[in-house]
This record gives structure tokens, sequence and C-alpha cells, in this order.
């Protein structure tokens, strides 16, 4: 499980579910549909969380390492 110091936040989870609500909304209201505004929202929600997913590990990467060299 996750340090106590570390952040619990899921950003890949984050990312799918807010990026299916908005897909949804924006795919009633561009395309009258709403299936492929939800698989549109969902697919950017994945990209989106897993760069700060990776963002996350890089930066604490190199916290770690500053911390480790002083």
């Amino acid at each position: 499980m996750a340090d106590e110091d570390e952040s619990s936040t899921n950003h890949l989870a984050l990312g799918i579910a807010l990026g299916s609500v908005f897909g949804m909304l924006l795919g009633l209201l561009f395309f009258d549909n709403a299936g492929m505004g939800l698989a549109l929202g969902a697919g950017m929600g994945v990209a989106l969380g897993a760069g700060l997913e990776s963002q996350r590990s890089k930066k604490k990467e190199e916290d770690d390492d500053g911390a480790a060299s002083t």
C-alpha cells in the first residue's frame, strides 16, 4: 500500500471517471451521441491520468534522489 506521507490520489482512475462524465456531456451536445462521447472522454481521461501518474512518479524519484545526495 501507499506510504503515509505519499498522496493516495490515483490520477488514472480520476481521469477515467471525469473524462467519462465530461465526454458524455460533450457527446450529447456536439454529436448527439452519448456513447461516442463516453468513449472519447474515457480515452482522453486515460491519457491525461497516465500522464499525471508519470509526472508524479518522476517528481517523487527526483525528490528521493535529491534527499539521498545531501
